[in-house]
């Protein structure tokens, strides 16, 4: 069965139908679920308001995932079920006393036999599913347990990453929505609105929207980029990591402060923090393992961002592998709450770093 992108998911959906299990993630949110939209689009058509069984990834009754993989459609012809954010690595918030074994197994016992008329879709969107580029196989894999689930819809379904576009590809789409807002802007400047915003699509729909409304028809310019768009720098995310690691409550305010954070750019802002976060984390599981930092970024397929991998290696022993994988729960955290409750993301972002202040530095006794 196929591995897809975005764009070969639309082509495979008409050349071939719709497959009965799919997994969706990837760096880039709006393309998982701009993916997930065709897949449930494709089944349901206009009956998705309706038809559409949405489940919690963190709160399944496998017993019930199950009679509801096998129950018959009502309102269309297929039987759509999404479940969003299922974690292999940590099925549930509270894994005291059980193993993810003891959700996992179920879970796919649950999915090992789906009818002809059902469809289910794992999609990601509340966390980062590690991936780096395997050179013997050819093909970029999961690094994490969460390759057993991608593994088993690759043998059953279809698996779609959504990548991150690059400044130049986003620089086209940019150019074309402002177009269709009756507005234009040079392929440059596209580009330039792209880099600012770190190739976040949420984060580039927002400033469209406000670029095209200030300049009212006219061509979007250099200077209106400087006077309206917040830039995303990460510099500022390695402030805020830093000062985190050093406990400084004011200098990681001062850092939040850069951010600018509203409802627009909140998921790149809080994807941007994770992703140094994440960096660091795999930076100290390298040191401790002796793997030197080329070789860290060269298994992560950094490329570009190989000064990312330096800056880890370089900071990561601030933290402590504990310290960090901690903050990293408070991040995964965040991201759900964010997705899942109509909260002020500024809030909920300064709520995150002051749990991440309070952590203990390894070593020290509470």
């Amino acid at each position: 069965m196929p591995r897809t992108t975005v764009k070969g998911l639309t082509a495979a959906l008409k050349k071939d139908g719709l497959s009965r299990v799919y997994y969706i993630f990837g760096a880039d949110v709006t393309g998982v679920e701009k993916a997930t939209s065709l897949v449930v689009k494709a089944a349901l058509g206009e009956n998705a308001d309706i038809a559409l069984t949405k489940l919690s990834g963190n709160a399944l009754d496998m017993s019930e995932l199950y009679d509801m993989v096998q129950t018959a459609p009502m309102m269309s012809d297929y039987n759509c079920i999404l479940i969003n954010d299922y974690n292999f690595e940590k099925p549930v918030d509270d894994m005291r006393g059980r193993t993810a074994d003891s959700f996992n197994k179920p879970l796919l016992e649950a999915i090992k036999d789906i009818p002809e008329y059902t469809v289910v879709i794992f999609n990601v969107t509340g966390f980062e599913v590690p991936v780096k580029y395997d050179f013997k196989a050819g093909e970029r894999v999961i690094t994490d347990k969460n390759k057993k689930l991608a593994d088993f819809v690759l043998k059953n379904g279809t698996v779609c990453e959504a990548e991150l576009k690059t400044s130049v590809e986003l620089s086209k789409l940019i150019a074309d929505k402002v177009a269709a807002r009756g507005g234009s802007i040079s392929v440059d400047n596209a580009k330039e609105l792209a880099e600012m915003c770190l190739c976040d699509e949420l984060t580039i729909q927002g400033e469209i929207e406000k670029l095209c409304a200030y300049a009212d028809g006219r061509e979007i310019t250099r200077d209106m980029l400087a006077e309206l768009v917040h830039e995303q720098n990460d510099t500022t995310f390695y402030s805020l990591a830093n000062a985190v690691a050093a406990r400084n409550a004011k200098a990681a305010f001062e850092a939040v402060e850069q951010l600018h954070i509203d409802s627009d750019n909140r998921g790149a802002v809080l994807h941007a923090i994770t992703s140094v976060f994440l960096d660091m984390y795999r930076a100290e599981c390298g040191k401790r393992a002796g793997i030197p930092m080329d070789t860290a970024s060269d298994d992560f397929k950094y490329g570009s961002r190989k000064f990312a991998m330096k800056n880890a290696y370089r900071d990561s022993g601030k933290f402590g592998l504990e310290r960090l994988r901690a903050c990293l729960v408070i991040l995964r955290d965040t991201t759900m709450k964010l997705n899942s409750a109509p909260v002020d993301p500024r809030v909920a972002i300064e709520q995150a770093i002051v749990r991440m202040l309070s952590l203990r530095p390894q070593g020290r006794k509470r």
